[in-house]
């Protein structure tokens, strides 16, 4: 047998015989050879795992033992399972072998060999979002089956115009990765930037939809996430109605949207199912957290070390005591308090659920005390820190807290050098990098930068439904009206 030289040695070349794939296949313990002795005589080739035993012993062989066949053509005619083909070629018997089908050979036939899809599809039921959790609203969640997770869209978006095309990605795992999208909506560049990106991926294994989030990204090195990721069916549903394009993975229970902007990461599900100034309020106070987390403890640092005169005089006392009988420059006692509240972050994220619940809780609490009566750090900065942390956690998307997370140390490090001036320079820095970042090779900064009037009607703020008559710009969708604004806002008599 013929193997490759380079790359993976252990996969066979197109010039494997039956024979010799078999003789692979029977190294492994669930791999099962069945030997018809009825009315047909052939063998059943199966992983024993892969295969769901009721379509096996139910549809397959009950089939195959209880009429006499001459030709493999028969049989498909006969066994009442969809997706059956005959075949010679061994690559495609490996690979559909390998995702649960039975090959079936008869006695008097050596080449060509008929494939029965028989998979045991082994999944959890559908439950309800885990890190997008609304209190009001669907409490359905994707899993790890991927046509589980397209029939939650599509009983959503009951159109023909709704499109899944598929594909499988990784030179290993072949695994199956869906396009979905609007035709007549969707912007066909946008459709076809994504099928060319996944088509071009040079990867072994793609496990989770993660991979083809960071591999799609237009810039790999930036720390903000280009791409959205979500859990949610209802969020993908209103993605795709405005004209993106949603990414799923099989085995991965989250979806991608794209193109997507900054925004998008601190909008909530619950930003539409409530009131618009409600939610107008609520995003504004996530927006303002945001800034709130990032910059609180720099200004701390550059305060207390350059600009002394900004503290006003009557809390300039309580700061001096506080920090009367600190050894440490602040920026020491900052870095010590933010490194404890991301290990106690990491921690509570390992471990089990109650289990971390209380490493979080008591950890925090006994960490602070106790650097506070130890004089390692003032309890000023104590509560500037825990705001601080309790600011990040309000993010609804959980990728760009991380981000969040990360980006407060080059405003540390800024603040520590220049003071206000460093923490403008390292602003500036990430404005300039927000301004050059793109998503499927639109603004991410979008509708703030390019400047634009129309989507800030659901961005920063959320306005009435009936004040959203056009899909946003930056997906430019081929169909951009959503609806008649006159009608939404005609008011009919009850009697008309």
């Amino acid at each position: 047998m013929k193997k490759k030289k380079k790359g993976n040695e252990d996969l066979p070349t197109q010039s494997q015989s039956l024979k010799e794939l078999v003789d692979q296949l029977k190294q492994s313990k669930d791999f099962k050879e069945y030997e018809l002795k009825g009315k047909t005589k052939g063998v059943l080739y199966y992983f024993e795992t892969l295969v769901d035993p009721k379509t096996l012993n139910k549809l397959i062989l009950q089939s195959l033992k209880s009429h006499s066949f001459r030709s493999l053509e028969d049989i498909e005619g006969t066994i009442p399972v969809e997706g059956t083909s005959i075949t010679g070629d061994i690559s495609t018997i490996r690979d559909k072998v390998m995702l649960g089908n039975v090959a079936i050979v008869l006695e008097d036939s050596d080449k060509d060999i008929l494939l029965v899809p028989a998979p045991s599809e082994e999944t959890r039921k559908v439950g309800i979002p885990e890190i997008e959790f609304s209190v009001v609203g669907p409490k359905e969640a994707f899993i790890e089956s991927l046509d589980t997770n397209i029939n939650l869209v599509r009983k959503r978006l009951p159109l023909p115009q709704f499109t899944v095309k598929e594909m499988k990605v990784g030179k290993i795992t072949k695994t199956r990765v869906a396009v979905l999208y609007i035709d007549g909506i969707a912007n066909e560049e946008n459709v076809n930037t994504v099928i060319q990106r996944l088509s071009d991926i040079e990867f072994d294994q793609i496990n989770d939809s993660s991979y083809i989030s960071q591999m799609l990204a237009d810039n790999s090195h930036s720390p903000f996430p280009q791409i959205l990721d979500t859990e949610r069916p209802d969020r993908v549903t209103g993605s795709l109605v405005e004209g993106k394009v949603a990414i799923m993975v099989d085995g991965s229970p989250h979806a991608l949207t794209c193109p997507t902007t900054i925004v998008e990461f601190f909008s909530a599900t619950d930003d539409y199912l409530s009131p618009w100034p409600v939610a107008s309020i609520f995003r504004l106070i996530r927006l303002f957290a945001v800034f709130f987390s990032v910059l609180s403890t720099p200004l701390y640092v550059a305060i207390l070390t350059y600009h002394h005169e900004m503290i006003p005089d009557d809390l300039l006392p309580t700061i001096i005591s506080s920090r009367a009988d600190i050894p440490f420059p602040p920026i020491i006692e900052v870095i010590l308090l933010e490194l404890a509240i991301e290990l106690l972050r990491e921690a509570g994220a390992r471990l089990p659920t109650k289990v971390g619940q209380t490493i979080g809780i008591v950890g925090g609490i006994v960490i602070g005390t106790a650097a506070v009566d130890a004089g390692l750090t003032s309890n000023v900065l104590l509560i500037v820190v825990a705001i601080s942390a309790l600011a990040s956690f309000t993010t609804p998307i959980y990728q760009i807290s991380n981000t969040i997370r990360l980006i407060r140390f080059p405003f540390l490090l800024g603040a520590q050098m220049w003071g206000l001036v460093g923490i403008s320079m390292v602003m500036v820095f990430f404005i300039g990098h927000l301004i050059k970042l793109t998503s499927i090779g639109r603004p991410f900064l979008a509708p703030l930068y390019p400047l634009r009037l129309r989507d800030l009607k659901d961005a920063y703020i959320r306005l009435s439904f009936n004040r959203q008559t056009k899909r946003p710009m930056q997906t430019r969708t081929n169909d951009p009206l959503r609806f008649n604004s006159e009608r939404a806002t005609e008011r009919r008599d009850i009697d008309e």
